[in-house]
């Protein structure tokens, strides 16, 4: 069977989201590409405040940018978020409110998750490969003794 060339993709990409805030940036990247599109809603209920509405469209736009600095340069992740959760509630009273709440909360949400991310912390072990080490352990364990057999 011949080995595909894209198999080492997915690995690479999940080593390279493990080493940053990914879903903290996605979502607050999200939040303001959401408040962005509100803006151009064809709604009778989008409302702007500011000078012409260029705040309306300034704090997504931060966000947006926000979100993919914490994707691209995680060693500043506090900064990023912490401006980026006052972006996302200053949405509220510039960018009919907030999208609607929803690009509100996606950005609220990203900032805090990448606030509370730990560049220290150990790899999570999925549920497979903790059944599979505990499984590999029982059997080094119960050789001698024959437990974990039916008698």
């Amino acid at each position: 069977m011949p080995e595909r060339p894209h198999q080492g993709l997915r690995p690479a990409f999940r080593r390279w989201r493990a080493r940053r805030p990914f879903w903290g940036g996605l979502l607050l990247a999200l939040g303001g590409g959401w408040i962005l599109l509100t803006e151009k809603a064809s709604l009778k209920v989008v409302m702007h405040i500011g000078m012409q509405g260029l705040a309306g469209y300034l704090l997504p736009t931060l966000m947006v940018l926000l979100g993919l600095l914490i994707l691209f340069n995680p060693s500043q992740r506090l900064f990023y978020s912490i401006t980026g959760i006052l972006l996302s509630l200053g949405t509220w009273l510039t960018s009919n409110l907030g999208g609607f709440f929803i690009g509100l909360l996606l950005g609220a949400t990203g900032s805090c998750l990448a606030f509370g991310w730990l560049p220290d912390q150990a790899p999570r072990v999925s549920r497979r490969q903790r059944r599979k080490a505990a499984r590999a352990a029982g059997q080094g364990l119960g050789e001698g003794a024959g437990a974990g057999e039916p008698a």
